[in-house]
């Protein structure tokens, strides 16, 4: 395999009288190209070594267009996976305080009034079976847990632990979204980049079909040759209506992602630089930062709190207790009965049915649940990075070939045109020469765009997309 760079394979012409004798030859030389109104600003001249220029067609560059970092902001704007993430963070922060109200006292006001029927020692003193009387009572109780087992700290580890792995859930969340609006994007520019070609290449046919229909008006062509140029021109047709489709469906994925339709013409962006220098690299960087690990990490440090938190009912509880109370004809008896008690108290569960060490069984079991799950993740992190170096590897070759493969077609179209002309190549020939010119520009752009798209998965399997499209995360991806 050639060990060729990439990077400096082509260059772009942008000189006015290099596309003007670009455009001269071919018309010249090839009926097929000779209209002058293929070559238009919307197709990026790429030359290469041998100093064949190969067109490309490419949706044209607006200076106001719609770039991939407006598509990717829209998409993180108004999507709602992002969203419902967003809202759990929130909900988990106001966890953390629930767990850490356990730390501070509590305050309850009792108050009661209502008839009362009562029959004791009271009554029967005072010579009465049943007294009825209004009873009134009135009650103001403040308890501070002094220790508890454990439970409130546990509990408060836990849940900051969970805010942590929803905020590195965000943040993962976030970076698929610029993902799969990146894809989304240059996907919409991919389809529409082959309807532009699939459309040249029926004009190309109706030229030829022309050319050779007047030939045969004329009796000088041959009735197969018309035969075969119908043939052709219908499956050009074809093409393009299959193109069209695909375009259509690629415009309705961007919709679902982004949520709205293009407003503007989409901008193909420049190719981003690959930090890593090797797929190790890459896999070590992706498994020290990608977002989902982290998250997977923190759920573990979840389960243990909650498993240490689980030991708090095979401890004693201490409370201090400060309580008074008002009442009036209490018991049937006339008059006030107030009292205030100021205690530590203890309660200790002696025996609950087992329950205790069920419950401390189940959180080991979450523990390791837990584990397994970051050990998943870990692989899926690897495989991950694997494929997409993989792919970004595999194309940066397949575009050094695939290039070659259009400047040969094109060189090798363009002579049997010539030939067709003064007969030496058959129509046939000429038309399997513009198919294959028509096929290796199709996968040359295929190519090229998985490239680019795969430079961003990279990106995505670090957990630094948006960072690499200078984006911010949302707010509550962060840990503060």
């Amino acid at each position: 395999m050639k060990n060729k760079d990439n990077s400096h394979n082509y260059k772009e012409v942008t000189t006015i009288p290099v596309v003007a004798a670009f455009t001269a030859a071919i018309a010249m030389s090839s009926p097929i190209m000779a209209d002058s109104s293929l070559i238009t600003p919307d197709l990026i001249f790429k030359v290469a070594a041998s100093g064949v220029a190969v067109p490309v067609p490419e949706p044209a560059a607006v200076a106001d267009g719609l770039t991939l970092k407006d598509a990717v902001r829209k998409a993180l704007n108004s999507n709602p996976d992002i969203q419902i993430q967003v809202k759990e963070r929130r909900s988990r922060n106001e966890e953390v305080e629930r767990a850490r109200s356990g730390y501070f006292p509590t305050l309850d006001l009792s108050a009661g009034i209502g008839t009362e029927r009562s029959r004791n020692t009271s009554t029967r003193t005072r010579g009465e079976d049943y007294s009825t009387l209004t009873r009134q009572e009135a009650s103001l109780n403040a308890r501070q847990m002094i220790f508890d087992g454990f439970a409130t700290e546990s509990e408060v580890e836990r849940q900051r632990a969970r805010v942590s792995s929803t905020a590195y859930t965000i943040h993962g969340t976030a970076d698929n979204t610029a993902l799969e609006a990146a894809e989304a994007h240059l996907n919409l520019l991919r389809t529409e980049s082959l309807l532009k070609l699939a459309e040249e290449n029926l004009k190309a046919h109706e030229r030829t079909y022309d050319q050779i229909k007047i030939r045969s008006d004329a009796g000088v062509g041959r009735r197969a040759d018309l035969e075969q140029i119908s043939g052709r021109l219908a499956l050009a047709n074809s093409n393009v209506i299959a193109a069209q489709s695909n375009y259509d469906d690629a415009m309705t994925s961007y919709i679902r992602v982004v949520g709205e339709a293009p407003a503007k013409q989409l901008v193909k962006p420049a190719k981003p630089g690959v930090a890593p220098t090797s797929r190790d690299q890459a896999i070590n960087l992706a498994l020290d930062k990608h977002p989902t690990l982290k998250s997977a990490g923190a759920d573990v440090e979840a389960t243990r709190a909650q498993h240490k938190a689980a030991k708090n009912t095979f401890y004693p509880r201490f409370d201090l207790e400060l309580s008074s109370s008002w009442n009036k004809d209490l018991d049937g008896q006339f008059g006030t009965n107030n009292d205030s008690q100021a205690m530590i108290r203890m309660r200790y569960n002696l025996f609950n049915g087992g329950g205790d060490q069920a419950r401390r069984r189940q959180t080991a079991h979450l523990i390791e649940e837990a584990k397994e799950v970051k050990n998943r993740t870990h692989r899926q992190v690897i495989e991950t990075m694997r494929l997409s170096w993989n792919a970004y590897q595999a194309t940066e070759q397949q575009l050094i070939y695939l290039a070659d493969h259009v400047n040969a077609s094109l060189r090798t179209r363009d002579a049997y045109q010539k030939q067709f002309n003064i007969g030496q190549r058959t129509l046939l020939d000429l038309l399997n020469a513009e198919n294959e010119l028509f096929q290796a520009k199709q996968s040359y752009i295929g190519a090229d765009y998985d490239n680019l798209l795969a430079r961003y998965r990279i990106m995505n399997a670090q957990g630094e997309l948006l960072k690499g499209l200078q984006l911010a995360l949302p707010e509550e991806a962060s840990l503060k």
